[in-house]
């Protein structure tokens, strides 16, 4: 009901039901005389995946049909069609529609390969962001940047809305955990950005070699704040699905890095949470493969017990009570696992620490703010939607 609730309210706002008209939200791909009349006469790579729509239309097929000479489409993690597995290496081939070649970004390289696009005058960027630090799009993002940057192609990004854009929060990265889940220390796990934002930062910020040769254009939307809310058309990967599942994702993912399931292999992946020790039986579920979306689930087949969490009001803040309430009722000996990528996710060893320790949440949320704060003001630099 309250999922419903929020839909009908964005509705209304969209349609001016509050007895006023509202302007609609236009993406950066839908405003396509503007990127098409900078890629014309040019060889372009594209950047996208399956939600990389406007219109109903492909921004691929978009270009093509404008006459723009596509050479390449260059493929995040989860693969241009958006079928790839979480983490699974996303390999080379052709796309059968357009019969572009497709070169993984997700494979054993993260970084275009000037010897691979050859010719390649501009790249177009567009990839639908949620808003977190751990989700690997960004990560994309600043290696395309940087070899734009280092072999002098233009960079056209289309801005698309970030669900969770209307809030900050969350521990920040130090720069021994950086990874591919976390590429820019100093960033906190939401960052209350959109992506064309979060391109202006990484740039301005001189996160990449050679930024300052950097030619981008950032494609802006229109009649968007922060705090617009948007239904995202198509699913961004597998297993965010629904503006539930979105907007709990900055809170459960973190699980990734202990041995409670977040529901991958089930109909409602980052909706519920379990392992089989749990103490609390209220609410079961068993995770089992699903084919392109969770092919080895965690706890593959063995009933695990936890929270449904379908139906609850997300918080817009990064949610410790979940993470709390399932190491307080689990074996505590099992709960992170030995990889170390929790450490990773969080950006940090210190909220592990901290869990174990038994520290309260506001003892916690404490222990960010300074470096939060720090954030803030370098963010505030950056928005281009105030």
């Amino acid at each position: 009901m309250k999922r419903a609730m929020v839909m009908l309210l964005w509705l209304m706002g969209s349609w001016g039901l509050w007895g006023q008209t509202a302007a609609r939200m236009a993406t950066g791909a839908e405003q396509v005389e503007e990127y098409v009349r900078l890629a014309q006469g040019k060889r372009v790579a594209v950047v996208a995946n399956q939600a990389s729509v406007a219109g109903g239309k492909h921004v691929v097929d978009i270009l093509l049909e404008r006459g723009v000479e596509v050479r390449y489409i260059l493929c995040p993690e989860h693969g241009f069609r958006g079928a790839a597995e979480a983490g699974a290496k996303v390999a080379d081939g052709v796309d059968p529609l357009t019969g572009l070649p497709l070169i993984s970004l997700y494979g054993d390289a993260k970084k275009p390969s000037p010897s691979v696009l050859k010719g390649v005058e501009q790249v177009v960027f567009d990839l639908q962001d949620v808003g977190c630090r751990f989700y690997t799009y960004i990560s994309t993002l600043h290696y395309v940047m940087e070899y734009c940057a280092e072999n002098g192609v233009e960079l056209v990004v289309l801005d698309r809305p970030n669900p969770n854009a209307s809030y900050v929060d969350g521990p920040v990265l130090e720069e021994k955990y950086r990874s591919f889940v976390g590429m820019h220390p100093g960033v906190p796990v939401v960052y209350g950005m959109t992506i064309g934002e979060y391109a202006c930062m990484i740039q301005g910020e001189g996160w990449i070699a050679c930024h300052d040769s950097l030619q981008m254009h950032v494609v802006a939307l229109q009649n968007y704040t922060h705090d617009s809310l948007y239904h995202l058309p198509i699913a961004p990967s597998p297993n965010l699905q629904t503006d539930q599942a979105i907007a709990l994702y900055p809170s459960l993912c973190l699980f990734e890095g202990t041995n409670v399931s977040v529901g991958r292999g089930t109909a409602t992946p980052f909706e519920v949470i379990g392992r089989p020790s749990y103490a609390k039986h209220d609410y079961r579920f068993t995770p089992r493969p699903i084919a392109g979306v969770s092919n080895h689930p965690p706890h593959n087949g063995k009933v695990c017990y936890g929270l449904d969490l379908s139906q609850v009001e997300p918080c817009r803040c990064f949610d410790l009570s979940y993470l709390m309430e399932m190491y307080a009722h689990s074996d505590k000996q099992t709960f992170f696992l030995k990889s170390n990528f929790f450490e990773k996710l969080a950006g940090t060893a210190q909220l592990r620490r901290q869990i174990v320790a038994g520290a309260g949440e506001e003892e916690i949320r404490a222990s960010w703010e300074p470096a939060l704060a720090r954030f803030r003001q370098i963010r505030e630099k950056y928005l281009l939607y105030q």
